[in-house]
């Protein structure tokens, strides 16, 4: 009896969740994934692929290609499939049997999983590669802001392993297991981080505030300005986010003394670039129309770092085609609304026309569930063989399998 994808796929699926919990365990933050990056090369070489270590520091790529003879239309085809897997420094509190053993890191976003899921589809199709042409498994590092995927494309990523079409997925909580969402054209935002010095001369809170040039009332003015670039400067029918993460300055010590400099850091979102340039003017105009105000200076540093993520029409097709191949029809939203999250896919995609899905990776019945990048978070093992399903049967469609 013939072994079919699916029987590949079950037999697979313990080994698949030890796997994804050991790495669970064992986060690795960004540019720093050694051992992750040295379990994903082990097992690409155990399947008989060529590797590829080192790819922007700590990325991997595995190239396998097919035993069937390309036809006209499949001759010399490769496309990328791409998963993320780095950590992020988080306190893990799940409680869990496998939570992190290493202090302060934690994988909060599900790449454990994206891994495990892309080593399992090279796993099935190294076992049934009845389809023609070359397919490369993309394991980036540091996705979480540091730039991982740029670091991959510099090192020539898509030089020294050409594709036609790159695909990515990420677990999606709160929508259902067993469901697919994305859209074609931009997903996921532009990400920037802003950081607003503020400088005085500082003085005595108690004795010499009428000397000083105070700082403090600068950044206040500041932040409550900074809400009116979206509601008052972006059109109302664009997107927009521009948030504060971090306010420092003075001592702790010495409540009494009005520091001489202040820091507001924040992080800005966009779909548009020409609304990414007005956030980033208006910005610097605000802060030092403000510093003005109250005898100080203000500098801005303004730092693009993701691009918006933007799907290919013809691609963004074909990973729809698979999902409802693999759910059914109700199961895949096609047009699901962009997200102010961003991704540094978007660089590759940027470079290479291809497609990003999200899975459901599960809610609760009364509509509750754990958003990545919280303590609590877990990626749900039951979409593994799913996800692991999906990268195999876009393999074959993409390829004439």
């Amino acid at each position: 009896m013939t072994e079919t994808i699916l029987d590949t796929i079950r037999a697979a699926e313990p080994g698949l969740v030890a796997l994804r919990r050991d790495l669970h365990a064992h986060p690795e933050t960004g540019f720093e994934e050694r051992r992750t990056a040295g379990i994903v090369a082990g097992r690409l070489r155990a399947l008989g692929l060529d590797v590829a270590e080192g790819v922007g520091r700590t990325g991997v790529v595995g190239t396998l290609t097919g035993t069937r003879a390309p036809s006209s239309n499949t001759a010399n085809r490769a496309i990328g499939l791409r998963a993320d897997m780095d950590a992020l420094n988080i306190e893990e509190a799940t409680g869990l049997p496998y939570a992190s053993t290493n202090p302060g890191k934690m994988h909060a976003c599900g790449h454990d999983g994206h891994t495990a899921m892309l080593l399992g589809a090279a796993e099935v199709l190294a076992r049934h590669r009845d389809f023609a042409g070359t397919v490369h498994f993309i394991f980036q590092p540091a996705e979480e802001g540091l730039g991982g995927g740029l670091a991959m494309l510099a090192d020539g990523l898509l030089e020294r392993f050409p594709v036609d079409s790159l695909y990515g997925m990420h677990n999606w909580p709160g929508t259902a297991v067993g469901r697919f969402c994305t859209r074609t054209g931009p997903l996921m935002a532009a990400g920037d981080t802003w950081t607003v010095t503020f400088r005085g001369t500082g003085g005595h809170g108690g004795n010499g505030a009428h000397n000083a040039t105070d700082v403090t009332l600068a950044q206040a003015q500041f932040i409550g300005a900074l809400q009116t670039i979206v509601s008052r400067n972006v059109p109302a029918l664009q997107s927009a986010v521009v948030s504060v993460g971090y306010v420092g300055g003075g001592s702790w010590e010495s409540p009494n003394v009005i520091p001489a400099e202040l820091v507001v850091r924040g992080t800005a979102r966009s779909f548009d670039e020409r609304i990414r340039g007005l956030i980033e003017r208006r910005m610097g105009e605000m802060a030092q129309s403000v510093a003005a105000t109250f005898g100080c200076t203000a500098e801005l540093r303004y730092e693009r770092i993701f691009d918006v993520l933007v799907n290919d029409e013809a691609r963004t097709r074909t990973s729809l085609e698979v999902a409802r191949a693999l759910v059914g029809e109700e199961a895949v939203d096609p047009a699901m609304r962009p997200v102010t999250g961003s991704e540094d896919f978007a660089f590759m995609l940027g470079q290479c026309p291809g497609s990003y899905v999200m899975l459901g990776n599960g809610v609760a019945e009364d509509g509750s569930f754990v958003p990545v990048h919280t303590p609590r978070y877990d990626f749900n093992d039951a979409i593994l063989p799913l996800g692991v399903r999906y990268w195999a049967e876009l393999v074959h469609r993409e390829l004439g399998g």
